[in-house]
C-alpha cells in the first residue's frame, strides 16, 4: 500500500458500490470488546453530524467512517424538501494483507457490534515513539466537521487584499464592516506532533509550513484556478466539509479484525450549485495515508453503501466495470 492514496466517490441520488438491503439496526454505538485486546487510546465512537445542503441534495455526514443516516434514519434527501431519502447508509471499507500474510481491515456498517474508524489524526511524527498513535482527548477534540464555502474563502481573500492596497476602500466594500469566518481563523492546518507536516490543506503563501490567516494564508480552495487537482492537495466543491478519522484509535470492533491497519483518512464532503445534473450529485474525496511501520499488500477500498430507492426490499444493484460505476434500480413497480 502506497503511504499517500486519493480516492475521489462520486454519488448522484442512487448510491453505488458494494450494497445490501437494510438490516436490523440496533445499539450503533455498542462496543462489546470480548475477545479482542484493548488498546490505550480507548477512543470513544464519534457523534458529530454534519448538514451538506448546498444543491439540490440535503444529507447527514458523520466523522466516523460512516454518512447518510442519523445512526437510525435515512439522511440523504433529493430533492431537497420532498422527504425522499434514497439512501439508508454508507462507509468506507479498506482490507489488505500484512507482510506477515495477516488480513488486515477497517470497515464499517451500522456499529451493531461496534466501530473500526474513530475521529483525529495519527501521530505523524517517525521519530517519535508514538507514531501513528492517538490518544483519547486528540479523538474528542476531533469529532467535528469543518464546514466551509469557497464564496466565504473568495470574500477573505478579496478583502485581505483590499485592506493592504492604498487604492481600495474597505469601508467602500464592506459598509457593514468585515468579519473573519471563524471556520477560517480556526481551520485545523497545522499538527501537535513536532512535525511540518500539515493536516487540512491551505494556500502557504510564505512557504514555512506555519497557517497563518493574519497574512491572508487560507483554506486550500484553488481560487485562482490554477492548480492541478489530480495531483495537489485543494479543497473542493462550493461547499465542502473536511474531517479527519483513523482506524487506530481503539479495537476493531465492527468488522472483527484482531488489530488496527493504522490509518488516517483525511476526508472530504462536497456539492456545487450547478444549473445541469451536478446540482443532483455530491462528491467525496479521501486521502488515506499508512501511518503504521509496514506495508499493506493487495488493497482494496471502495464504499459500502445501503441504497433505499424507495422500498428497500426490491432494490437490485449492477456493475459497469469498465466505467467504475455502480448503480441502483428497483426490481419491481413497487
Amino acid at each position: 500500500m502506497k503511504k499517500y492514496i486519493v480516492s475521489t466517490l462520486v454519488i448522484a441520488f442512487i448510491g453505488f458500490f458494494n450494497s445490501s438491503a437494510k438490516e436490523n439496526v440496533s445499539d450503533p454505538n455498542n462496543s462489546n470488546t470480548d475477545n479482542y485486546r484493548v488498546l490505550s487510546a480507548g477512543c470513544l465512537a464519534a457523534t458529530a453530524q454534519t448538514i451538506l445542503d448546498v444543491n439540490n441534495v440535503r444529507t447527514t455526514i458523520l466523522a466516523g467512517g460512516d454518512m447518510w443516516w442519523d445512526l437510525d434514519n435515512a439522511k440523504y434527501e433529493i430533492p431537497q424538501g420532498s422527504n425522499r431519502h434514497s439512501m439508508f447508509a454508507g462507509a468506507l471499507w479498506i482490507g489488505g494483507m500484512d507482510e506477515q500474510g495477516n488480513l488486515k481491515v477497517a470497515a464499517m456498517t451500522y456499529r451493531q457490534d461496534g466501530n473500526d474508524f474513530w475521529p483525529g489524526p495519527l501521530n505523524a511524527n517517525p521519530n517519535s515513539a508514538n507514531y501513528g498513535t492517538i490518544d483519547a482527548a486528540t479523538c474528542a477534540e476531533y469529532d467535528k466537521h469543518y464546514k466551509i464555502s469557497s464564496s466565504e474563502v473568495l470574500e477573505f481573500v478579496e478583502w485581505k487584499a483590499c485592506s493592504i492596497d492604498p487604492d481600495c476602500s474597505v469601508n467602500d466594500l464592506w459598509p457593514d464592516g468585515y468579519t473573519i469566518p471563524t471556520v477560517i481563523n480556526d481551520w485545523p492546518a497545522e499538527r501537535s506532533d513536532e512535525t511540518n507536516h500539515y493536516l487540512a490543506p491551505f494556500e502557504d503563501l510564505n512557504d514555512n509550513t506555519i497557517y497563518e490567516p493574519e497574512l491572508g494564508e487560507y483554506p486550500a480552495y484553488d481560487i485562482n484556478q490554477e492548480k492541478d487537482c489530480k495531483n495537489e492537495d485543494i479543497l473542493f466543491g462550493d461547499e465542502t466539509l473536511w474531517w479527519v478519522f483513523n482506524d487506530n484509535g481503539n479495537i476493531h470492533t465492527e468488522s472483527g479484525s484482531e488489530s488496527a491497519i493504522g490509518l488516517e483518512i483525511q476526508a472530504q464532503a462536497f456539492g456545487f450549485q450547478t444549473n445541469d445534473e451536478i446540482n443532483n450529485m455530491t462528491f467525496y474525496s479521501y486521502k488515506i495515508l499508512n501511518r503504521s511501520n509496514q506495508t499493506l499488500n493487495e488493497t482494496y477500498f471502495g464504499q459500502w453503501v445501503d441504497p433505499d430507492l424507495g422500498e428497500y426490499q426490491d432494490d437490485y444493484v449492477g456493475c459497469d466495470v469498465g466505467l467504475g460505476l455502480g448503480y441502483c434500480y428497483n426490481g419491481d413497480a413497487e
